[in-house]
């Protein structure tokens, strides 16, 4: 994939911090909650670098996944499992509303799925060597946690400890997140 270099710039000049804490992700029941995706989402286009998904609240992971899955025909019927994992990272580049408009994203356009300008900010700090992102949750009033294994070294520092069945679609129609 070819940057952009001026995207590549700004994100160069933002800080890097650690992050050591616990983190939860929400995946179909059985799927090993380490496994990363490489089918694209929010933060890295379809076929780019293998990605995990999660979140700092449990709610945060489950408002994901119910946005997710109550658009698919017919919507999935099995719970949803929520994971708690801890993680250590390095190189991790956090990121606020102000900086995604500064890099491009719009304010009104962030909630929407797929945009092509934060796959294209994600690949690049994949690229620049971060092993996570933070950013706000489009989905819940917290932050998430993207990390991306392929650029880091996360044997013993990623760990999943507990899991959680929930009924997702009962607890999305509780939160008005799913009619």
């Amino acid at each position: 994939m070819i940057h952009d270099s001026e995207l590549l710039d700004k994100l160069a000049d933002l800080p890097r911090e650690a992050f050591a804490g616990r983190v939860y992700r929400a995946t179909r029941k059985r799927l090993d909650p380490l496994l990363t995706s490489r089918s694209g989402g929010r933060w890295m286009p379809p076929g780019g670098a293998g990605v995990l998904y999660t979140s700092f609240e449990r709610e945060g992971a489950l408002a994901e996944i119910c946005f997710h899955w109550s658009q698919w025909t017919p919507r999935p019927s099995k719970p949803a499992t929520i994971h708690t994992l801890n993680v250590v990272a390095d190189r991790t580049l956090k990121l606020v509303r102000a900086n995604l408009e500064e890099l491009g994203v719009a304010a009104g356009d962030y909630e929407a799925v797929n945009l092509p300008r934060t796959q294209q900010i994600g690949a690049a700090v994949e690229f620049l060597g971060c092993d996570g992102l933070i950013v706000p949750s489009a989905r819940w009033a917290c932050d998430n946690l993207i990390l991306f294994p392929d650029s880091a070294d996360f044997r013993g520092t990623l760990v999943a400890e507990l899991e959680e069945d929930v009924d997702w679609l009962k607890w999305g129609k509780e939160k008005k997140l799913v009619d």
